[in-house]
């Protein structure tokens, strides 16, 4: 169901009545350790979009205490203008966080609590008994795992149903929602957005390589995210060393950080890939780095619609993905993109190849990811059809 769909259906349920008062505070509220995800792009910018829609924002986020990798979330809410209060959580027995969330909701006089994740929404339906508010979680997907993967799933699927609105970024989390029991009624599909604007393309590839002190030869396939067993990087570092075998210059540019940086220098060191596979650690700005890549990769596992590949086809950089959750719903296999199966080194390597010896539809596919972005995922828009729902959720 899309955001009109439920929004009519329900008003015309509830019979909504009475406005709420001017400029209503949202909390959105999250856990994260060290630099955080693709999440946070949508979070931390969404106070300037919202402001002038009539909303307060405020981004409340849970973390340990003293994480050096939380100083690059302060820096990103600072660029954004956006309003962030720290939290610092010691673990699931740390019942200063309530106590410290509740009196932040007082505060603020916080109308609508939207949790992120599924400690979030068990905290709001916890303080919502001493803070009368309005519940909304955003469901971006399970795709980080972990020996409590499985417990964390359970917990979420015992909150989603309590929640007022619960919104998914891809048409198989909302049917993942309806199957743990969400009323389809209080479920919809709102999907990710980037401010276009800020992904255009100002350089070729050439002058951005150059930039950033890249080979000029050969060919740079791109690949941005956190270095971890789900983003399927050594898959693409696999499928480097095939094409590398079939005499294509190539070369890898994964940038970011994560636990597996080791392992896939390790990989790169046994393949002979020392020098053909640049792992540049998380950077501030990602934009000269997408305009440097020839092609963007896309190799992971488990995804729900990933802002890094929103951005890369803003940036008109042809991609190949994985056809995992909402990614097939973004790219139109053979039309906006390659789509292959997650973990097929053969498939993506075929895939990569098909490209690098196209330059028709290189330039094809980058000026159809644009379109794709500019009509589709706009966050001005996505964020309009949000204040949607808070207002008929708060007239009701």
């Amino acid at each position: 169901m899309n955001v009109s769909d439920t929004v009519s259906s329900t008003c015309a349920v509830s019979g909504c009545l009475s406005p709420w008062p001017v400029a209503p505070v949202v909390l959105d509220a999250r856990v994260v350790t060290g630099s955080g995800g693709g999440p946070e792009k949508t979070i931390l910018n969404s106070p300037r979009f919202l402001e002038p829609l009539g909303y307060r924002m405020l981004c409340v986020y849970l973390h340990p205490p003293h994480d050096p990798g939380f100083d690059i979330i302060r820096a990103q809410a600072a660029r954004a203008g956006a309003p962030l209060i720290s939290i610092p959580d010691r673990g699931p027995w740390d019942w200063r966080v309530v106590t410290r969330l509740l009196a932040v909701c007082k505060r603020e006089k916080v109308a609508i609590w939207h949790g992120h994740d599924y400690k979030t929404n068990v905290l709001g339906l916890l303080l919502k008994r001493f803070w009368q508010m309005r519940l909304v979680t955003t469901v971006h997907g399970w795709v980080h795992q972990t020996t409590r993967t499985p417990l964390y799933y359970k917990i979420d699927r015992l909150c989603l149903p309590r929640y007022e609105r619960v919104i998914c970024v891809s048409d198989d989390l909302f049917q993942t929602c309806l199957a743990a029991g969400v009323p389809a009624q209080r479920c919809l599909v709102l999907e990710n957005g980037i401010d276009e604007s800020d992904y255009r393309r100002h350089q070729l590839p050439e002058e951005a390589k150059h930039r950033l002190n890249l080979p000029q030869t050969g060919f740079i396939i791109g690949a941005v995210g956190r270095l971890a067993p789900e983003k399927g990087f050594d898959v693409l570092i696999r499928a480097g060393h095939r094409l590398l075998s079939s005499g294509l210059d190539v070369r890898l540019l994964i940038v970011g950080e994560g636990e597996q940086r080791a392992m896939l220098q390790q990989l790169a060191e046994e393949l002979g890939m020392r020098d053909r596979v640049y792992l540049p650690g998380w950077q501030t700005e990602v934009r000269n780095y997408f305009e440097a890549m020839d092609i963007f990769a896309l190799p992971s596992h488990r995804e729900g619609l990933p802002n890094v590949l929103l951005e890369a086809m803003a940036m008109e950089v042809p991609v190949v993905a994985t056809r995992v959750n909402g990614v097939p719903q973004l790219v139109q296999d053979g039309r906006s993109g390659l789509l292959i199966e997650p973990g097929d080194v053969s498939g993506l390597t075929t895939a990569l190849l098909g490209l690098l010896t196209n330059a028709a539809l290189r330039r094809l596919f980058g000026v159809a990811g644009r379109r794709t972005v500019e009509t589709r995922y706009s966050f001005k828009n996505r964020m309009s059809q949000l204040k949607r729902i808070y207002d008929e959720l708060l007239a009701c």
